[in-house]
């Protein structure tokens, strides 16, 4: 969830870490499963976006695990699920957004935001995301939040499925701005990448309650309001 207004420029801190249980070492896999994103695939899609090429190959592996297990698995899907978080996080697991000092501010993939998103979350994944927030950027859990947010929280799939940018980004939570129109033009970058073609018409539009501030929103109140 971004910090309201839309795009904002981020750093990162690396969180030094040795191997980590059920976590790939960076160059381990030079031949990862057929589908996964690769570096390449996402410097291509999004140019000098990818500010830190390194970091975000060690976050690869999990990425691409939790899209396997978000069912992130059409180009659509993969094109709007990348296409937020690289402009939520650069796809750099371990952001914390500059200058955001708020104990729950925005973290990790898809800068969780809020103590109303962080125990939740940290109840899914079984952590105290309340009593260590530090945890919502760490690798074994980065990636897992984005899946938490974009399936549990939200249920965005099916607004990729229908080429409605403009509800998933409603259903990321700032409200309606310029970012809408910067986010739907990288949506169809990258389905024009992932899928060889000339990418369709986009929905882009938000109306209504969708165009305000979501992020507090249950799941069940966003659907009510996205019909």
């Amino acid at each position: 969830m971004p910090a309201l207004g839309g795009y904002v420029t981020v750093a990162y801190v690396a969180i030094p870490e040795d191997k980590l249980p059920g976590v790939a070492e960076c160059g381990s896999n030079p031949n990862p499963p057929t589908g996964d994103i690769t570096l390449a695939d996402v410097q291509a899609m999004f140019g000098s976006r990818i500010a830190n090429p390194s970091l975000v190959q060690t976050g690869l592996p999990s990425l691409n695990q939790a899209m396997r297990d978000a069912q992130v698995n059409t180009p659509y899907r993969k094109a709007a699920f990348l296409a937020t978080l690289v402009h939520e996080s650069r796809l750099e697991y371990n952001i914390r957004e500059i200058g955001d000092t708020r104990l729950y501010g925005g973290r990790g993939y898809i800068q969780l935001t809020g103590d109303f998103n962080y125990r939740p979350a940290g109840q899914w994944l079984g952590v105290d995301l309340i009593g260590n927030p530090e945890l919502a950027r760490d690798i074994r859990y980065s990636a897992q939040i984005a899946r938490w947010y974009w399936t549990v929280a939200r249920n965005i799939n099916p607004y990729a499925d229908q080429l409605k940018m403009g509800r998933v980004n409603a259903a990321i939570g700032y409200p309606a701005g310029a970012e809408d129109g910067r986010r739907c033009a990288t949506f169809q970058t990258a389905i024009a990448y992932l899928t060889g073609q000339p990418a369709p018409a986009v929905n882009c539009s938000r109306t209504g309650k969708l165009a305000e501030d979501t992020s507090r929103l249950t799941r069940a109140q966003f659907d009510a309001i996205a019909g």
